[in-house]
């Protein structure tokens, strides 16, 4: 019987139920229900007695079922913006890449969908991971490093064009990161480029995708020599390729070999060692390469710097690409550096650059 009871209260039924109670309250002050209930003499007394003890019932229930209610229909962040953290994405099992362990959400085991999007890696293991899904790229943010994991992008040819330039344009902060994060003051003197992982050239094809290529989350402490020579000339061939292939998936981001050894500014920006960068072409014969750069002002040229798509997955942790079918996974992501550099003609590309620099 009790049983019953409280099943006809769940709050489904709250605010009905309140009303009820109310409405009661209302209809006795004309009525004088509550004469059933008591004799005569007693029943002023009564009234006074039950009548707030019947109100706080009703409010009480009427907060349980807008708590319910709200418990039920969570705010949902929209998808253009969608921001899913974690610290460790081990709780998803080597089985199940396209989920993702909220860390809001921990205890409770919930999980999150993982974006499917052939230019995503796997969720990161052992680091701190925040994605962000930016207009033009997705970004895996670490909080501890306050510089991305990696970025990673779908570079077509229509978007290695148009006129939403640079220019007029100022690196700003994140506020969907948690402080401490990256600002203009920690690069202030310190003798490093904010340097671009996707890169403003990518970004021409919209205006809002050329603002947010500005945010410090897609921005590391880059030596300059490097920023404006060989990184960009990297930059310029790959929108080649892109136009030539018709499209591009890209991931790119720090080398820290031993941690991080050097922070800038306040709020311990993390120097990288290297960059690396990694290019998928999934056209009629698919085909990777990768890039590691040294952080540093060497003059490097562009076959020298070519690793295998699996050198870097070791170097960094992350596995990329993790949509392609496993065996031609297997098998581009091998290929020895003879083999990527004639696939990419890296050769003349590295002739080109050669010649633009005389």
């Amino acid at each position: 019987m009790i049983a019953q009871i409280l099943k006809a209260f769940q709050p489904r039924y709250g605010l009905f139920s309140s009303f009820f109670f109310l409405i009661f309250l209302f209809l006795d002050e004309k009525y004088d229900f509550l004469s059933i209930f008591a004799f005569k003499r007693k029943k002023r007394h009564m009234r006074c007695r039950f009548a707030p003890i019947a109100i706080l019932c009703a409010l009480m229930l009427m907060a349980g079922a807008c708590k319910n209610r709200s418990a039920k229909n969570p705010t949902v962040s929209k998808p253009v913006k969608g921001i899913y953290d974690k610290e460790s994405a081990d709780r998803m099992g080597e089985a199940s890449p396209s989920k993702i362990a909220d860390t809001a959400d921990k205890g409770a085991g919930k999980t999150k969908t993982w974006p499917r999007a052939m230019e995503l890696p796997a969720p990161v293991k052992g680091k701190p991971e925040q994605l962000l899904r930016r207009t033009g790229y997705y970004v895996s943010y670490n909080a501890n490093l306050k510089v991305p994991n990696w970025v990673a992008w779908h570079l077509t040819a229509a978007h290695t064009e148009g006129r939403n330039y640079r220019d007029g344009h100022e690196f700003y902060e994140d506020e969907e990161v948690a402080w401490p994060r990256a600002t203009n003051d920690d690069y202030r003197n310190s003798k490093y480029d904010r340097g671009h992982l996707c890169p403003s050239g990518d970004n021409k094809w919209d205006k809002m995708a050329q603002r947010e290529s500005f945010l410090f989350t897609n921005i590391c402490p880059q030596n300059h020599q490097l920023n404006k020579g060989d990184w960009n000339d990297l930059e310029q061939q790959c929108r080649y390729w892109a136009k030539k292939m018709g499209d591009l998936y890209v991931v790119a981001g720090p080398v820290f070999y031993h941690g991080a050894q050097k922070t800038i500014g306040r709020n311990g920006v993390a120097v990288p060692d290297a960059f690396f960068k990694v290019l998928l072409s999934d056209g009629r014969r698919a085909k990777a390469i990768g890039f590691l750069y040294p952080n540093d002002g060497g003059d490097y040229e562009m076959d020298r710097c070519v690793r295998s798509v699996d050198e870097i997955e070791r170097l960094t942790g992350f596995d990329f690409f993790p949509l392609l079918d496993d065996g031609v996974e297997d098998v581009i992501e091998a290929a020895s550096n003879r083999k990527m550099i004639d696939d990419w003609q890296v050769e003349k590309a590295v002739a080109f650059y050669r010649d633009k620099d005389r």
